[in-house]
């Protein structure tokens, strides 16, 4: 019995969980179960690029092997795991003398540095106006930013994100995660930190004390009518001005002691990476001197062992960080994951550690209604400079911008390049075909230099994403027309009942993925499903027209 059965999961979930897993007869299972069930290209190649890893990890074959026969990732894998500055310096002489690929010699010149700064006593760092005399602001010497040196830093905090007065999905999301996180923590280091909500807005007390039941220890609120919409400068001075205690190097004068805590910022912080939190998590990190790993998937707590000097100081070779936030988020592949580490360095600390989360990544808890915290309202004047525009009247849109909940979701993506104007139109009329349905676009559409004509044009705003940094929908029927696959679209429509994809290319990356593969021309397709949705044949259209992805050969 395997762990983790794969048919149970998406590829974006099954990155880091594949990644952590050592044991070679596990992943071969896992790869027999895979192929049972549905049988995605993607997650065997997943599994077996971890088994290639291990294999060549258990014994000395990497002598035999030839570096400028790999692939830049399998020539990455193999690199990271060579601690002989001889064998690295060979591998270095047989890539320059072939391909002379600059990321596979970088890699190894990194791994070199790494090892061999394990053998040195100390390194000398030079100052920044030093190294770098020609920049006119230093980094040494910012205005407005500040680390803390030998702080102390305690808890995790959690940025409950509201909309229409109440706490959006995603903030109960990382509560629950949050409070998982450190009731491990504790457990681990014999400590006793807490799960801290911030919420600001207007009218939020009660959303405070909602915040306590899905997980929080304490719920430090900031409520003002100003407020009442997110605003980058009040919400950022507002959440900073929580974060630092008083007696902090940076902190207003006249900020009172505070007995709930005693530490001089958090040792963790975690937004949603929606599009408020994306803002206010970069600004946040950057105005507390510290950095951020954006759009993660996962989250985990544990200690990392790290040669590089960088990082070491070059004292004693490899240092053991504890108590660090790892945090996993998908390379442009999305067959790879790279593990995001905010790590000290001998010059200067970095802390809060900082992560936005993709929403839907993780369960929502069951909120306790009974379960006690402490609410905390924070006491700051609103300067009138942080507000120098006064919101006088605003609406949402009703239309073209929420993609959810709807039966049907119509997409379209580059394949719309020949004619972009008429794409749209079809998509758009294929999508009044149906009774419930949104249209939606692929980032591709979002940021290319795609001429529309008239009315179109309205239908290209960034609201209509779909995908890791867009809407994610799970709509009964998912039409993509012209849509390549990339991982970071699967995200955002995976979860649909049914998909059908449409498109020129038999190897497109959708296809392994969709349930239904029509191979064709979408300006083509497109305006035969539409009159068949008019004589009532749509359904029928579909099955003569596609395939299954899982196998069989693709119909024109």
């Amino acid at each position: 019995m395997v762990e983790i059965d794969p048919t149970e999961h998406d590829i974006s979930e099954l990155g880091p969980k594949v990644n952590d897993i050592e044991d070679v007869d596990e992943l071969e299972a896992m790869l027999e179960l895979e192929g049972e069930g549905e049988d995605r290209v993607p997650v065997k190649t997943l599994i077996e690029s971890r088994i290639e890893t291990l294999t060549e990890d258990t014994g000395d074959g990497d002598e035999d092997v030839d570096v400028t026969e790999l692939s830049t990732a399998d020539a990455a894998n193999l690199i990271r795991d060579i601690d002989d500055p001889e064998r690295l310096e060979e591998l270095r002489d047989a890539e320059e003398a072939a391909e002379e690929r600059d990321t596979v010699l970088r890699l190894i010149e990194q791994q070199l540095d790494s090892v061999l700064g394990s053998e040195q006593a100390e390194i000398e760092i030079e100052p920044p106006e030093e190294a770098h005399p020609h920049l006119d602001h230093p980094t040494a010497d910012k205005e407005y930013v500040h680390s803390v040196e030998d702080g102390e830093y305690r808890d995790m905090w959690v940025y409950c994100e509201t909309q229409g007065g109440e706490l959006v999905d995603v903030s109960k999301e990382l509560l629950g995660k949050a409070r998982e996180l450190m009731d491990g923590y504790n457990e681990t280091y014999d400590e006793d930190e807490n799960v801290v909500a911030v919420v600001i807005g207007s009218d939020i007390e009660g959303i405070a004390e909602e915040a306590i039941a899905y997980g929080a220890d304490v719920a430090i609120y900031y409520d003002d009518s100003e407020l009442e919409r997110f605003r980058h400068q009040p919400y950022t001075k507002i959440y900073c001005d929580m974060a630092r205690r008083a007696g902090h190097p940076y902190v207003r004068e006249d900020r009172h002691e505070e007995e709930w805590r005693d530490y001089d910022e958090p040792r963790y912080v975690v937004f949603p990476a929606t599009n408020n939190g994306r803002d206010l998590s970069a600004l946040v990190q950057a105005e507390l001197d510290s950095g951020l790993a954006s759009d993660c998937s996962d989250l985990y707590i544990d200690d990392v062992v790290i040669s590089n000097p960088a990082k070491t100081g070059g004292e004693g070779g490899k240092k053991r960080f504890e108590r660090v936030l790892h945090m996993p988020r998908p390379d442009f592949s999305g067959f790879e994951y790279s593990t995001i580490l905010c790590l000290d360095s001998p010059r200067r600390e970095f802390h809060p550690q900082g992560a936005s989360v993709i929403p839907g990544k993780f369960e929502i808890p069951d909120p306790d209604y009974e379960r006690e915290g402490e609410l905390i309202d924070h006491d700051l004047e609103l300067d009138d400079d942080w507000l120098p525009v006064e919101v006088e009247e605003y609406d949402q849109l009703e239309s073209g911008v929420d993609l959810t909940d709807h039966e049907v979701v119509v997409c379209v993506g580059r394949g719309i390049g020949r004619d972009p104007t008429r794409g749209i139109e079809l998509g758009l009329e294929l999508t009044d075909a149906f009774e419930d349905a949104a249209f939606g676009l692929t980032r591709g559409i979002i940021t290319s230099s795609f001429q529309f004509e008239g009315h179109v044009e309205s239908y290209t705003g960034e609201d209509r994403q779909i995908g890791e940094s867009g809407q994610e929908v799970e709509p009964d029927l998912y039409i993509a027309a012209g849509v390549s696959g990339a991982i970071q679209h699967k995200v955002g429509c995976d979860e649909s009942d049914t998909i059908v994809a449409i498109n020129t290319d038999p190897d497109a990356d959708i296809r392994d993925w969709s349930d239904y593969f029509i191979h064709g021309d979408l300006f083509e397709v497109l305006p035969n499903l539409i009159n068949a949705l008019e004589t009532g044949d749509a359904a029928e259209a579909i099955v003569d027209a596609g395939v299954p992805a899982t196998g069989g050969e693709t119909d024109d």
